[in-house]
């Protein structure tokens, strides 16, 4: 949808690569207006798949450049404040802006994955009024990359319960595998192996959501097996109420940059397995103080502990401890702290 042409508060310039980064757009655009502002949301047109990292962020910076240059041709007159979501939507910015990021190209992209990236990344950052990182390890991994503290504003992506909660939870486990080398799901799939060797049916089934059987095929894996079921891409309301039928969330990322999947099955009452991962991984520190069994390297051995010996009362502390990440923490964020910095 393109933007408004009359004049607004904020324009926010959408990557909106992912779901789960139009999800957070979306979200605060709609807390922004609850706050009082005017908003517009000018979306990044997708381009054609690349064959690297690289060309892929070129193809986005480029997309989101041009969505921004259009909006701000169409506007009765400037927006008084924008917002680049990401800093791949920043980096060929016409203009200055505030970023908003679940992660840096310092920190996910690696080595040659990030050659150009990282450099014009670094002075982007360094130029922008305002930061707005997801997490606090986002902002922790900035750096050197300015004095941010002083700029910074950690602004959560917002989760919250998909439903009322399921009577009887029918499956054993759900796993999120959109990229699945980077969700680690070879590593989910085999430590399901060793449970299911041990227990089999009794042990119930692990559906894997996100990704479906050509793509795991490409990336080497079966599509399906004992005790496994590929449900692949699902419409969001589809996938949740699958989240909310699950007694576990089971997930190994070999990275994560925020973990948008996880904190949303922890408000939708799941227990979390997981592996620790580099990366602002916002739920991590959440899911071992819940239940330190429950994570780490020994992934087998973190399932067997959550179907054998749950604790009764994960889910209740599970919502307390995603209180600061709910819509209605959020918008208090933002109506008093971020607006004003935004629009000064």
């Amino acid at each position: 949808m393109p933007p408004s042409t009359r004049s607004v508060d904020v324009l926010i310039v959408s990557l909106g690569s992912t779901q789960g980064l139009r999800t957070a757009d979306e979200q605060l655009r709609d807390s922004l207006a609850r706050a009082g502002a005017s908003v517009a949301v000018a979306y990044g047109r997708a381009p054609r798949q690349m064959r690297t990292l690289m060309l892929t962020d070129l193809a986005w910076a480029r997309a989101a450049r041009t969505a921004a240059t259009d909006a701000l041709a169409t506007m009765g007159s400037s927006p008084r404040a924008i917002i680049y979501s990401s800093t791949t939507a920043a980096l060929l910015w016409p203009r200055p802006g505030a970023i908003r990021f679940d992660a840096t190209s310092a920190g996910n992209r690696p080595g040659r994955h990030g050659l150009w990236q990282r450099p014009l990344e670094h002075r982007r950052l360094g130029e922008a009024p305002l930061l707005l990182p997801w997490s606090e390890g986002a902002l922790d991994e900035l750096g050197d990359a300015s004095p941010a503290a002083a700029r910074a504003l950690v602004l959560p992506v917002a989760v919250s319960p998909s439903g009322p909660e399921e009577a009887v939870r029918d499956i054993a486990a759900i796993t999120y595998a959109a990229n699945p080398a980077k969700k680690g799901l070879d590593r989910v799939l085999e430590a399901w192996r060793v449970v299911w060797r041990d227990r089999g049916e009794a042990v119930g089934q692990l559906v894997v959501a996100g990704v479906g059987g050509e793509d795991l095929e490409k990336a080497g894996l079966p599509a399906g097996g004992e005790g496994v079921r590929v449900v692949g891409p699902l419409a969001r309301e589809e996938y949740r109420a699958l989240v909310r039928r699950a007694r576990l969330f089971v997930c190994a990322p070999r990275r994560e940059d925020y973990g948008i999947a996880q904190l949303e099955a922890l408000a939708d009452g799941c227990r979390l397995v997981t592996t620790p991962a580099p990366g602002p991984y916002a739920a991590l520190p959440i899911a071992r103080e819940l239940d330190p069994r429950l994570v780490g390297e020994d992934l087998a051995g973190a399932l067997r502990a959550a179907l054998e010996r749950p604790a009764d009362d994960y889910a209740e502390r599970a919502r307390v401890a995603i209180e600061p990440f709910s819509p209605q923490a959020v918008d208090r964020l933002v109506a008093e702290r971020l607006l004003a910095r935004l629009l000064a």
